[in-house]
């Protein structure tokens, strides 16, 4: 009974020790060769040019939420265009309808959502 459960076993022990060699290799070489200690030109800031004047863990803006739902589902929609369109000689007057229908329903949501101001950013 137990020797069916030993290539289970098996993987996750290798699996583990895949997941862990490298992280132990890489913290090993970094404290040999003194890269766990940065400058003060490392920890400078970057790109922005000013020091963080507040902390990390601070409350967003819900709106800031709202507008990053709304790029990726926008954005995912216009994924679904890329295979339809490959595909589109294949699938014939169907499936254009069925896209037009699908960029309806869309369009109508953008406009709901640009009408009720969820893309103003005050």
């Amino acid at each position: 009974m137990l020797d069916s459960y030993f290539p289970i076993l098996l993987f996750i022990l290798v699996g583990a020790v895949v997941g862990m060699v490298p992280i132990a290799l890489g913290s090993g070489i970094s404290r040999l060769l003194g890269v766990h200690r940065p400058d003060s030109e490392k920890l400078s800031p970057y790109e922005c040019g000013f020091e963080a004047f507040e902390d990390a863990r601070m409350k967003f803006d819900v709106r800031y939420y709202l507008i990053a739902i709304l790029f990726i589902l926008f954005d995912l929609e216009i994924a679904f265009l890329f295979p339809w369109a490959i595909v589109l000689q294949e699938i014939g007057m169907f499936g254009f309808l069925a896209m037009v229908v699908f960029l309806a329903i869309l369009v109508v949501g953008f406009i709901y959502e640009w009408k009720k101001g969820a893309l103003e950013w005050d």
